[in-house]
């Protein structure tokens, strides 16, 4: 029995669920997200709440209760508040800006680095050294944060680079002098 799966799922206000055979879609003020449910799992809507129910109890249908639980769940949260993911970058003259529909970040390149800015993602620069990703999809948010990341991620000796905001990088020693003796 999974405990995540059992758990039902509230639906705020202005959200509405559409169930078709195994697709499920969900809309509100944030977007639309669809979802292609697996084999033997259904979503049963009640007064408010959403439950997802197995309707085999094979080994398979089990592993996946929990898990299309929460990306039902993500789902929901994501076209009603939306999911956001910070970076900040380290090192002098390391900046970023957005103009029209792409990013552009100058990080130590002889060039600099300008980046597509896909449907459905939104990509604020509050200062030169922050950068916020927001969106419905909360896989697309976390893997544009990571494109971004990826781009130049924080080096071991001065931590200079691209990082999650909150994220400890751990700083190796440098080089020390052979000792004359």
């Amino acid at each position: 029995m999974s405990r995540v799966g059992e758990k039902p799922i509230p639906v705020p206000r202005g959200v509405e669920i559409q169930t078709s055979g195994n697709l499920v879609s969900v809309s509100g003020p944030k977007g639309k997200l669809e979802k292609e449910l697996p084999q033997g799992i259904e979503v049963v809507e009640e007064d408010g709440t959403l439950a997802i129910a197995r309707r085999r109890n094979d080994r398979k249908t089990r592993s996946l209760h929990g898990l299309t639980r929460t990306l039902v769940a993500n789902m929901v949260h994501g076209v009603s508040e939306g999911f956001s993911k910070a970076l900040v970058i380290h090192g002098t003259g390391y900046r970023a800006a957005v103009a029209g529909n792409s990013l552009n970040l100058t990080i130590g390149y002889s060039h600099p680095v300008e980046m597509q800015i896909p449907e459905g993602i939104e990509i604020e620069t509050p200062s030169q050294t922050r950068i916020i990703v927001r969106g419905a999809d909360n896989q697309q948010v976390g893997q544009v944060a990571a494109d971004i990341r990826q781009v130049r991620p924080p080096e071991p000796y001065h931590g200079f680079g691209i990082r999650y905001d909150g994220e400890r990088v751990r700083t190796k020693e440098g080089k020390s002098a052979a000792s004359a003796g």
